[in-house]
């Protein structure tokens, strides 16, 4: 297997599968080495609560586009039509879906672009970035646009951001969100991001919600977990390094950086952040992530001991916070 993490070496005897993890997986039909992975991770009981979210889905929940409405305005729009809605305790303009979710993506009020429909989790990125309207911002992976609509709302329709993704029909879905939302201040670029790394210190701040296993839907596609091999984490990992390190590259001075997975591994987050701080020490610095909800990163998972400021980073998890598996750091460039 080809390990791409070149300052820190791997023990693949991690996924040896235990006793424990043999009972869970028979118990609840996942891969043992899958389940390992919980179990050194939560420990026994808090992996079988993991488990047991399996295939039950997740409750919807919106952000409202204060661009367009006030989001009392928007709630008693949607609650006259049988959608019960509840705030969500750690963002402001988030609301739970209650009662009407068959209804959420089908009302004037969505056609309109008054809200987006998106997990609380997705909801945190651009936040921790917080844009200012004076920013140039690049989102490196921005269909279908709800990290993109959110950051201009942000900005205020101010600023300018460079919004990309190399799928025609992505980029397609991208640009109808932007229109729906009444989005102003983002240009869409259908390229490779790569193609982007000669942009050198060129923005203020860069969202990086990379591509990744997506192991922390398991709650919505428990199947695709079940059919992951390790070897997929390390290939995802050396995708993601790769554009954390562009991302660094396309950077000013003084910038920063907020990386994403919806995913849980370690492989593809905490070990890919340690490995980005080993190579560039004294110019890339982790931020502390000031909110009200979920768990600190890894700084030693797997018998591996990591740089200890990971423990800055954030996690979700579908058993404890009721949204998708998510996973989120903020890096500051020094130089």
């Amino acid at each position: 297997m080809n390990i791409p993490f070149k300052t820190f070496n791997v023990n693949l005897n991690y996924i040896e599968p235990s006793l424990q993890a043999l009972h869970l997986a028979e118990k609840y039909d996942f891969p043992a080495y899958i389940i390992e992975r919980y179990v050194k991770m939560l420990g026994y009981s808090e992996a079988e609560e993991l488990l047991t979210t399996a295939g039950k889905g997740l409750r919807k929940a919106i952000r409202c586009n204060r661009l367009k409405i006030g989001c009392n305005e928007l709630r008693r729009l949607l609650e006259s039509k049988g959608i019960r809605l509840k705030k969500i305790d750690f963002i402001d303009y988030g609301f739970w879906v209650i009662e009407g979710e068959e209804k959420i993506g089908h009302t004037l009020e969505y056609l309109y672009g008054f809200y987006y429909i998106q997990n609380p989790a997705s909801m945190l990125p651009p936040i921790l970035l917080k844009p200012a309207s004076k920013d140039t911002v690049l989102d490196m992976c921005a269909a279908p646009g709800g990290k993109t609509t959110h950051l201009a709302e942000l900005m205020q329709n101010k600023g300018v951001i460079v919004a990309v993704d190399i799928s025609r029909k992505r980029a397609r879905t991208l640009r109808s969100h932007l229109s729906r939302m009444g989005i102003e201040n983002a240009i869409v670029i259908r390229t490779n991001v790569e193609e982007l790394s000669m942009l050198k210190n060129t923005f203020t701040k860069v969202l990086l919600d990379a591509p990744c296993s997506g192991e922390g839907l398991i709650s919505i596609d428990p199947e695709s977990v079940r059919k992951r091999k390790i070897k997929d984490f390390y290939l995802m990992a050396a995708k993601q390094l790769k554009l954390l390190k562009i991302a660094y590259e396309v950077t000013k001075p003084g910038g920063e950086i907020v990386y994403s997975t919806c995913s849980i591994a370690p492989e593809e987050n905490e070990f890919v952040i340690n490995e980005v701080l080993n190579t560039y020490k004294d110019k890339l610095v982790l931020e502390k992530i000031e909110l009200n909800v979920g768990d600190k990163g890894y700084s030693d998972v797997f018998g591996m001991t990591l740089n200890p400021s990971i423990e800055k980073c954030l996690r979700l998890y579908p058993h404890k916070h009721e949204t998708e598996g998510f996973f989120i750091c903020k890096l500051r460039k020094i130089r």
